[in-house]
């Protein structure tokens, strides 16, 4: 007796799964109607904490939105109320359905529709299962007699629509038999796609069952497909979708293929085996070649981020010659007129020895000057390098900054094929020279600082030595002492081409962009105007100035600490995202490629910059 029972078992079990088996949905499944946005369904050989790795055309896929079903998702499910499903029938899958609200987590959220000669919505979507199971308990067959098969799925489909859960599934219960549904069999497939939700479908062998179109259902909409006779293949069926979910993942991304193109896709769990797959991008196939003869140049040139930018770029220079050469003024053409007589020879030596091409470069920084030099921006460039004593004009650096920019964004598009790096290339290209420049002015500036004592006191000597001011000046020349040196040498050779002494060190001083030099030359300013002695004044000021920069630097003895904490503070989540990179991709996968990891690298770099913020103003002190 015993055995026989046993024997009856494993029949039962066999039942359940062959039929299963045998039409089961594969274990990856794709769908490109939303061109060219690809959505991959992949069920994977074991439950995975990390994504799956995507590749396309045997190239790995960076930017991939994944969601795991096995984690927080919304599910309807979708109970047959009609005349066919009397008795039995209906009992059993409601008493299964509520074998799946027990194997649900806990923060799975659960709606029940059903359907009839109608579709209707019992209960809303919650987290507890009391509403879902009232719902299920309700639900009793219809008078009349009809099934809105598909009807009921477009319903479920609004309803998933509207949840907030990227994880979403429709679990669907029926005999197989539709007759009165207003949309087709295509429009509650379509339905499911632009809703993000996978079907399951749970068939009931009836006289009037047809699988063929649940199989598609399931199927194009990235679920799986069973059938089922009695309550225990029910029972087993609901655990079996259960589990599943667990190691289901629905992937998608913006392929770089164009219509009509093939696509390979392979996907894999970190560890596992890849699953591939061949599918077509729609449309008509976009021809890739470009012949010599039509001049037009490669489709491909516009169907990567690096080739848009730089045509982009190639039609920005464009613009901005035509700006140049249009804006270029015929300012100062009578005083040229008025000189030609006196430098023809002069001219055509130039002219001998400047190449069209120096003369095209020459136009063109001409009419950038014209069409910018009135520009706060570009004054402010322009006092830079001469703070940094840099022996370029304000027009070459700012082509410098320009070309730069363009190479590493077109360097970053070759490589990465990222729209959002070739950015990034172009911003940091264009401010790597102004980094530097910027630099090397500090470095200039400070080094100017720490002359200036030692320079009020050689002019206080010679002051007291019965030299003038501006022998005093130039004792300070003579001793060759940059920058020092070269700043007053060029206030007293302004001073001899007939420029007061006083306008040229106040310039000097808006030039150097010393503050204590400022005060120096107030001070002196005042004192010429009012009279005294300015030896006096150089000691004293001297005094003080080296007593600010004692102060100065006791401060920063003070609050070396607090900078080397913001230095680590700032500097330690980079350093470690990178070295966790490298030592492993896969762990840090979701924070790269994920849209959740985005936003928290967005989160994180926003709270570093406030926390830098109030760092800098802990360890900051005016004086």
């Amino acid at each position: 007796m015993i055995r026989a029972r046993a024997l009856a078992a494993l029949a039962a079990v066999g039942a359940l799964v062959l039929p299963a088996a045998a039409v089961a949905a594969t274990d990856l499944q794709a769908d490109a109607s939303t061109y060219p946005h690809v959505r991959l369904t992949f069920v994977g050989e074991r439950e995975s904490g990390a994504p799956p790795v995507v590749t396309e055309n045997a190239e790995r896929v960076e930017d991939v939105t994944a969601t795991n079903l096995g984690q927080a998702k919304s599910v309807v499910l979708a109970v047959d109320r009609s005349r066919s499903m009397k008795g039995e029938p209906l009992a059993e899958a409601v008493e299964a359905a509520g074998t799946f609200l027990e194997e649900k987590l806990p923060e799975d959220r659960i709606s029940v529709v059903t359907y009839a000669t109608a579709p209707v919505q019992l209960s809303g979507f919650s987290t507890g299962t009391i509403d879902a199971d009232t719902a299920l308990r309700s639900i009793s067959v219809d008078d009349e007699t009809g099934t809105t098969l598909y009807d009921g799925i477009v319903l479920s489909a609004g309803a998933l629509a509207g949840e907030s859960l990227p994880g979403r599934v429709i679990v669907i219960v029926t005999d197989g038999n539709e007759t009165k549904s207003k949309a087709s069999l295509d429009a509650a497939i379509k339905a499911a796609r632009d809703a993000g939700a996978v079907v399951h479908v749970v068939a009931i062998k009836s006289d009037r069952f047809t699988p063929a179109p649940l199989q598609k259902l399931a199927s194009e909409t990235g679920g799986s497909y069973y059938e089922t006779g009695t309550l225990d293949e029910l029972t087993a069926v609901y655990r079996t979708i259960a589990e599943e979910l667990k190691r289901t993942w629905r992937l998608e991304y913006v392929t770089r293929a164009l219509p009509g193109e093939s696509i390979d896709v392979s996907v894999r769990l970190p560890g596992g085996n890849p699953e591939a797959l061949e599918l077509r991008a729609p449309g008509a196939a976009v021809s890739t070649s470009a012949k010599a003869s039509d001049g037009r140049l490669p489709d491909q040139l516009f169907a990567s981020a690096w080739g848009r930018a730089i045509f982009a770029s190639i039609i920005g220079l464009v613009i901005l010659i035509a700006s140049a050469v249009a804006l270029r003024a015929p300012r100062g053409a009578w005083v040229k007129d008025r000189l030609a007589p006196h430098v023809v020879e002069r001219r055509k030596s130039v002219e001998q020895g400047d190449p069209g091409r120096l003369a095209l470069i020459s136009t063109l920084f001409r009419g950038t000057e014209s069409t910018l030099g009135d520009l706060k921006p570009w004054k402010r460039l322009q006092s830079l390098l001469e703070r940094a004593d840099m022996p370029l004009r304000t027009v070459e650096f700012f082509y410098m900054m320009l070309t730069l920019g363009l190479v590493l964004g077109s360097l970053a598009g070759l490589v990465t094929g990222s729209a959002a790096l070739v950015a990034v290339g172009l911003v940091f290209g264009a401010l790597l020279p102004y980094l530097v420049v910027s630099v090397k002015a500090r470095r200039r500036v400070k080094a100017f600082e720490d002359q200036l004592p030692d320079m009020l006191a050689t002019m206080a000597a010679g002051l007291k030595a019965g030299h003038s001011f501006r022998q005093a000046l130039q004792s300070v020349v003579d001793e060759d002492q940059p920058p020092a040196s070269k700043e007053l040498k060029r206030v007293l050779a302004e001073a001899r081409l007939g420029r007061s002494l006083d306008e040229a060190l106040a310039e000097m001083a808006q030039r150097v962009g010393s503050k204590n030099f400022e005060y120096v030359i107030s001070a002196v300013t005042i004192q010429r105007q009012v009279g005294g002695s300015l030896a006096g004044l150089f000691d004293m000021v001297a005094d003080t100035v080296r007593q600010r920069q004692q102060f100065v630097k006791k401060i920063k003895g003070l609050t070396a600490m607090g900078r080397g904490s913001a230095y680590v503070l700032v500097g330690l989540p980079p350093f470690l995202a990178v070295i966790l990179t490298v030592i492993s991709a896969e762990y840090m996968h979701p924070l790269w490629y994920t849209g959740t990891g985005h936003m928290l690298i967005a989160g994180a770099v926003g709270m570093i910059l406030v926390g830098s913020l109030f760092l800098k103003k802990i360890v900051s002190f005016r004086y």
